[in-house]
């Protein structure tokens, strides 16, 4: 599992502008991880299918963020905080929230759309502050922060909100029913969000809370939404174990990635033998520097499961970190054949193999980065690591190449520009990478020029 800061799209970086001050960290760092993105697909995939969407053009994206939420905002793209899945008891919960959030994809809904146009002069900074405020403060701080002359437009704007909400829950509904797949986990995530309103001592009957409120009351919604589910024949339909299974895998390797060492070996104590607690426990490990012990863990997975990927993905990436580079190839080899050459997996791959500093793996890594980002291109570590190659190997222009790509996706624009001008200065005219160089220094520049016209 890996923290990049990258935008996977330009919507993203909208809603990174927006919510700097708040969650400057969250806002800007996406999870990539290939088991997640994987399970994750899976998981929207009939989902995708029910609202008759492309599942091909849909992503799911794991934002790096502890409050339990999930948005979009615009395109057609899902996004899930990390909070949301550690919130959530199953796969089936998710989905519902999944199926919620494609409601607002087929709705249009969006930051940025018609309703926050409604409220003219109101930023949407202000609305987050004004949350904030009136979670700690009540609703007149939050009246203080936005200002008496924007409360009509804010009104208008939250009644637009409301609205919103309540089509996507019908919508998601149908989803999951099309997909058969049962409304059980979806209620019960709405009761979860209920009783944090309780603990936080929210009440639907303060006139002043349910004036910021964006959304139908949790009571509201479990109530309409029951009386739906009920009535589907997949209401009583199982859980698909073998995602749920895969879900229990994903929850734990996410908590371990995330959370101090000491609490993952709280909460997955040694004693616990299941393979989410051996999966979380490698993790609080490994951040401990205890690479033996790591590494122990992972061992004791791969004997149950020697040809799972993930285990092996994992063994490698623990080696390469804790400086062992030569002896992460072969599982990491073994983990991108399996796996078809899965970019993410690849990468790490390219990357042990360039950290053994011997020149004789350095064509491998070529062809294993370069596979890589011809699968996925918004992966700014395989181009950074391509770079290395080419750099090593002497090829300059293409070096520069791969820095550009790398810096436009991590908004680094001016490097962007520069690495991109002097790419196509040193690439044959006419090619496809003197094109490529051509069309990032035209997008690093238009950015440029719009951002500075913005502060004028």
């Amino acid at each position: 599992m890996r923290r990049i800061s990258r935008f996977v799209a330009s919507q993203l970086a909208v809603l990174a502008a927006v919510t700097m001050a708040v969650t400057p960290a969250a806002a800007q760092s996406v999870l990539r991880d290939a088991e997640t993105e994987a399970l994750l697909h899976d998981m929207a995939t009939p989902l995708v299918a029910a609202t008759g969407l492309d599942p091909k053009n849909v992503d799911v994206v794991l934002v790096n963020d502890p409050s339990i939420n999930a948005f979009v905002v615009g395109g057609q793209a899902v996004y899930l905080n990390s909070g949301l899945i550690g919130e959530a008891d199953t796969a089936n919960e998710v989905q519902g929230v999944i199926a919620h959030e494609l409601g607002h994809v087929t709705g249009g809904h969006a930051i940025g759309d018609g309703g926050s146009r409604t409220a003219t002069g109101i930023t949407l900074l202000s609305l987050l502050l004004g949350a904030a405020a009136a979670a700690v403060g009540g609703g007149a701080a939050a009246m203080g922060i936005i200002g008496a002359g924007q409360q009509a437009a804010l009104g208008k704007y939250l009644a637009f909100s409301r609205g919103q909400e309540s089509s996507a829950d019908a919508a998601g509904a149908s989803f999951l029913a099309k997909a058969g797949i049962s409304g059980r986990g979806s209620v019960e995530f709405f009761k979860k969000l209920q009783n944090l309103e309780f603990r936080y001592g929210y009440s639907s009957r303060d006139p002043e809370a349910q004036f910021y409120n964006t959304h139908p009351s949790s009571s509201d919604r479990i109530a309409t939404l029951t009386d739906v589910y009920e009535k589907d024949p997949a209401w009583n339909k199982p859980n698909d174990p073998a995602i749920e299974a895969r879900f229990q895998r994903i929850k734990a390797k996410l908590y371990g990635y995330l959370a101090e060492p000491a609490e993952t070996l709280k909460s997955y104590p040694e004693y616990v033998q299941t393979v989410p607690a051996r999966y979380a426990r490698a993790y609080a490990y490994h951040k401990e520097a205890y690479i033996d012990r790591a590494v122990a863990e992972v061992d004791k997975l791969l004997a149950d499961a020697p040809n799972d990927p993930y285990f092996l993905e994992l063994k490698g990436q623990m080696l390469l970190e804790a400086g062992k580079p030569q002896q992460a190839l072969e599982p990491l080899r073994q983990a991108t054949r399996i796996t078809n050459n899965q970019p993410l997996i690849a990468t790490t791959f390219g990357h042990a193999l360039i950290a053994t500093e011997d020149k004789a793996n350095f064509a491998e890594a070529e062809r294993v980065l370069k596979a890589a980002v011809s699968r996925d291109r918004e992966n700014p570590d395989a181009w950074y690591q391509l770079g290395v190659v080419y750099e090593a190997k002497g090829d300059l222009p293409r070096a520069k190449l791969a820095s550009a790509e790398q810096q436009v996706m991590s908004r680094q624009l001016p490097e962007a520009l520069r690495s991109a001008l002097a790419a196509e200065a040193g690439l044959p005219k006419g090619t496809s990478d003197w094109l490529r160089a051509q069309d990032i220094a035209f997008q690093a520049r238009a950015e440029i020029e719009s951002q500075d016209k913005k502060k004028r």
